[in-house]
């Protein structure tokens, strides 16, 4: 960056009201919306003010153009003041910012991507600054151009750990094209954040984390201005020292008036006082980016070659993953891998083997690994897997949720399912998270159950927008598809069957081998099963299991590596409600599990072949009985 220059008056003046015209948007729009946050406004004023319309470079007409800097509003309910950048930018009409929070308008409580000019969702806090390590980090090391990323946070969210994992990964990676401004305004929602104005712990805390930090008077437009200025070899955090509610008279500094709009009579009042401090109502314009930025094109990425795998070769899904991936790799260069310190359990090593630039390693933090991946996928510039222990997205879960929120494309991994793995224990075992991921609007659950298939599913969620999840698992087991099948989103297979089926038996993963082995050895003894696996847990094939359950006279029994809450088993029986004569078994994980071998494992906990066997006769027997 260019050596610093000291902004002439006129110019220093002009920011000065250009903060004075949010603060009064900001009053307006929470005053006409009768909710909102305007005190978390009015102590951001002059911070925006001179990000916006002095250090960064954007079209404004074009907010999410590639070449653009970004910026990510993490305090997200101070969003009425974003929205009166993008208005004093000339993007958003004046009058449009009183339809603040209304169910017709974009401009909702806090930021969300239907709006142009917002790339992530926020307002849950301490996630902003995550998503920007990821754009960061994409800018500086993927797409090598000048665009930088401003991160504005609030000091109550500096409590919560997801942000102190990203200051550490930012430092780490030596994230220089990445600045964080601190609106340390001392008040938090119900009492003063810990440290109130102690701005000299922050700046402590951050120079620790390997940033480069300075304490401005957050109300100063020259202070702000130069400290933007300045240029290091680290990511920087400007930690602002500022007044809540600066501006209104009776209210700045003073507890209990968070998340509260101003009276009418008192607004009027106020934007009348601040009104008449603006001295000049010319507008500023921002300076046009450097258009470095590559042209990224990341639709229809499809393998090189069919899968390579001989029927009844035995291998765990968690390493066909590993390959899948490296090979999607060279497909495009814009599939990209994360990890967090499992690379050599989740097979991805195998991608960072292949292809070591575009690995990341997240180090154990996966909080901040999921919103890295949603930064890293912002404005379509990466296809980007995730992947660790499946059990670990739960502490992650609020990330991935706002991902959804964010309308974010990611693809997350989870291995090491169920009691399936052994001797690890419980600690270890993923069995939530089917119910968690089923949860999470538009996403696309994969529950692959052999190498082929893990494959398809690696390609399949490289081209499916929302949230995709591949469930993969511990143990080797047989390859049962040929590299020619064909494999679509919501579409389950049929992998065992005869004329005279008695019985639908539904698993995934582990235990669509035990149904498997269950189905030949009743053959044996004259009892014929059928078995579907569902490739998809969400979205669901209800019609192949309906057909199916209807042709086996209406039997269907579920088995899964999950606990029987949110699983296979539910999503079966939420497919087959209201259908007449239908009924449901369901075989699953029933209490917390223990160490020991997984076979062990599975017939503890009545999930192996020999259970389904007892479940397809007692089913049979029980309909025999009632004839």
């Amino acid at each position: 960056m260019e050596d610093y220059h000291k902004p002439d008056q006129q110019t220093l003046q002009a920011l000065k009201d250009t903060a004075n015209r949010l603060r009064i948007n900001s009053i307006k729009a929470t005053t006409a919306a009768g909710s909102g946050h305007p005190t978390s406004c009015c102590s951001a004023a002059e911070i925006m003010s001179v990000l916006f319309f002095h250090t960064m470079r954007y079209k404004p007409q074009d907010p999410r153009n590639a070449n653009n800097d970004r910026f990510v509003l993490s305090k997200g309910h101070a969003a009425p003041i974003l929205y009166a950048v993008w208005a004093e930018a000339g993007f958003l009409h004046e009058s449009e910012l009183l339809n603040l929070r209304k169910i017709d308008s974009i401009l909702e409580g806090h930021p969300v991507p239907k709006q142009a000019f917002t790339d992530v969702a926020t307002g849950s806090l301490g996630q902003g600054l995550g998503a920007a390590c990821g754009m960061a980090y994409t800018g500086k090391y993927f797409d090598r151009a000048s665009y930088r990323v401003y991160c504005v946070l609030g000091d109550g969210e500096l409590s919560e750990g997801s942000v102190w994992e990203a200051m550490a990964f930012a430092g780490f990676y030596k994230l220089d094209n990445l600045i964080a401004i601190l609106d340390i305004n001392r008040l938090g929602q119900s009492d003063p954040a810990p440290l109130q104005h102690h701005v000299e712990i922050y700046q402590k805390r951050c120079e620790a984390f390997g940033w480069h930090a300075i304490i401005v008077d957050g109300h100063s437009v020259e202070e702000l201005c130069k400290a933007f200025g300045q240029a290091k070899h680290q990511p920087t955090a400007i930690i602002a020292r500022t007044y809540k509610g600066k501006g209104i008279t009776g209210i700045e500094d003073k507890e209990n008036w968070h998340g509260k709009p101003l009276p009418k009579n008192m607004a009027e009042q106020v934007i009348q006082e601040i009104d008449e401090r603006i001295q000049n109502r010319k507008r500023l314009s921002p300076a046009f980016p450097q258009e470095d930025a590559p042209i990224v094109n990341i639709r229809s990425v499809r393998m090189p070659s069919p899968p390579n795998y001989k029927m009844g070769e035995k291998i765990a899904t968690r390493k066909a993953y590993g390959l899948a991936l490296a090979k999607l790799g060279h497909a495009s260069d814009r599939v990209i891998a994360l990890d967090g310190d499992t690379k050599n359990s989740t097979f991805s090593e195998l991608f960072k083997k292949e292809h070591p630039s575009r690995f990341i390693e997240c180090y154990i933090a996966e909080q901040n690994m999921v919103s890295v991946a949603v930064g890293c996928a912002a404005r379509d510039r990466n296809i980007v897997f995730a992947s660790t222990f499946a059990t670990f997205y739960t502490r992650a879960f609020d990330q991935i949720r706002m991902a959804a929120i964010s309308e974010s494309n990611i693809n997350l991994c989870g291995s090491h399912c169920g009691v399936s793995i052994g001797e690890d224990g419980p600690s270890q075992m993923a069995l939530e998270d089917l119910g968690m991921f089923r949860t999470i609007p538009n996403a696309t659950v994969f529950y692959p159950s052999d190498a082929v298939s893990t494959e398809k599913a690696v390609e399949l969620a490289a081209n499916t927008k929302g949230i995709c999840f591949i469930r993969t698992s511990r143990p080797e087991n047989a390859v049962i598809y040929s590299s020619n099948e064909d494999f679509h989103i919501g579409q389950a297979k049929v992998v065992f069957k005869s004329k005279d089926d008695q019985v639908t038996v539904i698993g995934a993963g582990v235990t669509l081998h035990e149904a498997l082995a269950a189905a030949e050895q009743l053959k044996k003894e004259r009892i014929s099963i059928r078995v579907i696996d569902p490739f998809t847990i969400k979205p669901l094939d209800k019609k192949t299991i309906l057909d199916n359950a209807r042709a086996t006279k209406g039997r269907i029994i579920t088995v899964e590596d999950h606990y029987y809450e949110g699983g296979i088993g539910e999503a079966v029986c939420a497919a087959v409600v209201g259908e007449p004569g239908i009924t449901v078994s369901r075989l699953a994980v029933s209490h917390i599990p223990r160490s020991g071998k997984p076979a062990e494992l599975l017939r503890m906990f009545g999930i192996d072949k020999e259970a389904i066997i007892q479940a397809v006769k007692m089913a049979v027997s029980k309909s025999r009985n009632a004839e």
